[in-house]
Order: C-alpha cells, then sequence, then structure tokens
C-alpha cells in the first residue's frame, strides 16, 4: 500500500471584499477570446479580486511574462500584508458547484507532489492524464518561483465507484460550517463551500485509504501544466533541503480539487479531428489498411458534410486508439505536405468544415468514466486534445489559497 497523496491542509480565505469579484476562473481558458478577459480586468480593477495573482494565458505574446508574474506576485504580498485573509487549519473544502448538466460536487486539499510523476510512463501513484508540453511550463513556473502563495485551478480525479470519499459530504452539510455561497462571474455558475474538520475530514481520510491499495490513486483531470510547474519547482527546492526539511516543507504540496470520475457532474466531451488539404478516399483507404481491425473501437468520419461512414479501430484502451489515430493523421498531413490538421469540440461546427473540399472529420465517440483509469495504466497518458472535462465556463475558478514560501 502506497502513502495518501491527498490530506487536509491550511487553507486561507479571503473574509473582505465581494466573493463573486475575488473568484476568476482558469488562466487558461478563453485563450482566443481576449474580450473576456478584458471585461474581466475591467471589472475586478480596483478589486480584491484573484484577477490580480495569475497570468492570462490569453496575454502571452503580448504581455511580457516576467512583468506580469512581478505584478502576480506583488498583489499576493499585498493581501497577505493586508491581512485579508482567514486560515482554516488542518481543513478540507467541500464543494458544490452548479455546472452544465448538473452539480458537481469536489473536494480541496494537499496533493503531495513526492507522489506525482508525469512522465509518460509513469508508475507513480498520482499520474497525468495527458501529454505535458515542455514549451508551456516556462510562464507558470516563472509565476510560481517567487510566488507566496498558489491559487489552484487544478482538479484531479479519484476512481471511486463506491462513492465513499466525497459524495457522503454532501448528506452531512448541514453539521458543517458553511464557508461561501455565490454565483461565480461571466456565467460561470453557481458554488458553495463547507469547512471539512475534525471528524468529518477522519471520515474522509479513511475512506480516502482504501484507494491507496491501488498502484493508482489520482489521475490529474485539469491543470497538468500548471502542476507540472509545481513539481519542477519542488524538485529544484528540496535539492536544497534535509529529508527532515523536506517532509514538512509546504512547497511539496500543491493544493487542488479532488473529483470523483462517476460523479454525475464530471463530464467528459470528446474533442473532434478535421483534416483540411487532403484526398480524403485515398486518406481513408490507407487508414483501413493500418489501423482497421473488426472488432475495434468505433469512430464516424465525415465528408462532404454530410456523408458518414464508420471504421472499427485498433488499440489497447480508448486513449491508444486515439493515439494510434493521432499519429496517423500527423505522419499522412506530413506525407503529403498540404494536410493540416485542427481540433473541433462542436460536432456541428466539424460538419460545416467538411464541407470544403479535400476536407475529411472524425467524430470521436464521448469516453465511458471507466476507460479514464484503464487507458492510463495500460497505455500511460492520453494523447494531446484527447477529452475535455465540461464547457469552458465549467472550468474551475480560482477561490481558495494556500502558503507556499
Amino acid at each position: 500500500m502506497s502513502a495518501p497523496a491527498f490530506k487536509p491542509t491550511d487553507i486561507l480565505l479571503p473574509v473582505t471584499g465581494d466573493m463573486t469579484d475575488w473568484s476568476v476562473i482558469a488562466c487558461d481558458q478563453f485563450t482566443s477570446e481576449r474580450a473576456y478577459w478584458d471585461r474581466v480586468e475591467k471589472r475586478c480593477a480596483d478589486k480584491l479580486s484573484t484577477c490580480h495573482m495569475i497570468l492570462p494565458e490569453a496575454y502571452l505574446g503580448t504581455v511580457s511574462p516576467l512583468e506580469m508574474a512581478g505584478q502576480a506576485n506583488a498583489a499576493m504580498r499585498g493581501c497577505l500584508e493586508a491581512e485579508v485573509f482567514e486560515t482554516l487549519a488542518d481543513s478540507y473544502v467541500y464543494v458544490e458547484r452548479h455546472v452544465t448538466g448538473g452539480i458537481r460536487r469536489g473536494l480541496v486539499g494537499a496533493l503531495d507532489l513526492d507522489a506525482y510523476d508525469y512522465s509518460p510512463r509513469s508508475a507513480s501513484p498520482v499520474r497525468a492524464s495527458e501529454r505535458t508540453v515542455a514549451d508551456r511550463l516556462p510562464p507558470r513556473i516563472k509565476i510560481r518561483e517567487n510566488a507566496p502563495l498558489e491559487l489552484p485551478h487544478i482538479m484531479v480525479l479519484i476512481d471511486d465507484p463506491d462513492l465513499s470519499v466525497v459524495e457522503p459530504l454532501h448528506a452531512r452539510a448541514h453539521a458543517m460550517r458553511k464557508l461561501y455561497d455565490f454565483d461565480l462571474m461571466e456565467g460561470g455558475g453557481h458554488i458553495t463551500g463547507w469547512q471539512v474538520t475534525g471528524e468529518d475530514a477522519a471520515r474522509v481520510n479513511e475512506a480516502y485509504l482504501k484507494l491507496c491499495e491501488r498502484d493508482v490513486q489520482i489521475v490529474i483531470g485539469d491543470g497538468n501544466h500548471s502542476l507540472a510547474a509545481a513539481k519542477e519547482l519542488w524538485n529544484q527546492t528540496k535539492a536544497h533541503l534535509t529529508p527532515e526539511e523536506a517532509a514538512g516543507h509546504p512547497a511539496r504540496y500543491a493544493l487542488v480539487e479532488l473529483n470523483n470520475v462517476y460523479d454525475p457532474g464530471v463530464i467528459f466531451q470528446p474533442i473532434h479531428r478535421v483534416v483540411f488539404g487532403v484526398d480524403t478516399e485515398k486518406l481513408l483507404e490507407l487508414m483501413r489498411q493500418k489501423l482497421e481491425i473488426p472488432d475495434g473501437r468505433p469512430i464516424e468520419y465525415v465528408i462532404g458534410g454530410e456523408k458518414r461512414g464508420r471504421l472499427r479501430l485498433r488499440g489497447r484502451s480508448f486513449g491508444g486508439m486515439i493515439e494510434l489515430l493521432q499519429s496517423f493523421i500527423e505522419e499522412y498531413a506530413a506525407l503529403v505536405g498540404t494536410g493540416e490538421v485542427d481540433y473541433i469540440h462542436d460536432e456541428a461546427s466539424l460538419i460545416k468544415l467538411t464541407e470544403e473540399p479535400e476536407t475529411i472529420g472524425f467524430l470521436l465517440p464521448a469516453m465511458d468514466k471507466s476507460e479514464l483509469f484503464k487507458t492510463v495504466i495500460a497505455d500511460g497518458v492520453f494523447p494531446k486534445k484527447s477529452f475535455s472535462i465540461g464547457h469552458a465556463r465549467d472550468k474551475r475558478y480560482y477561490l481558495e489559497c494556500r502558503k507556499i514560501k
């Protein structure tokens, strides 16, 4: 049995200001919609807000990451000096978030970075779900390396079909201290949080301990690259510490929201593929030769906005099938020299795009929830753009904080 990788911690929440203004969406959302972030910046300009403590990726390329990191770190220090936070000692926060299609239940706590390895063939108790792109780490590292606080948009998943860890807290909410209850800005839905401590925290720990008997305790859902940046900085930090110092160092942990993959509010959305500038019939012929087997996993293709067909592709797991499809498409596009690949969330948009000549779309099925852990165990990480957890506005908003210095 491996040691528990998730535990309660000292969590900070603001005691002044408007919580709707305080809480803004993850920095890696609406990256192509600068207007979204301009509205947020304007709204929060003179208010207490996490907006001032992050680096929205929509601004990368137009604003210096070094400059924005300095501003974010200064805002964090200002909050600490102004004593705007209350400390919830040795606690979890139980969260109920209204999202598209229902309520998502989560538990905010500390993840042990020593139990996490994002390499593709990791054997650690905590594993990434998608391949980490090294070029995406530097801006995140720059923010964290001098930051006195962390604000999580990371969501991690447990495989708990018995609903034993998070879900029982719903029935206990009436007996716990309510911490916040408000509407999130920009159509993010409603969120409520309760402090989990004492006997309630002990029940969570006992239920979670049973998951530690498995090879994989946790798979990262959202925020893979932010967690990878935290891991890199922790590796650098602990290289200069004694084992005793490292054991209790605050940078050893990252604040995350833990969700059960079987929660009805955790919805996997497929990400489809469209290929431009190719002879569609030749591409299909070669794909059938290389990838199709009689009892393979089904996907649909679309040509001309209406012509549909079905392929059955090989792959040990759902993610393994996507890996083979992705590699084939990229290699074929490179071979013909004119092919380009794009990734589309909406089925109607993909069908419309295939009306263009020399264009084919591949509609991936929604992933069964049981496939997530199966893929990570059998094939390692998923390839890029395999799935999305919910719609953009359903992503985690920054809210709770924790000291890391």
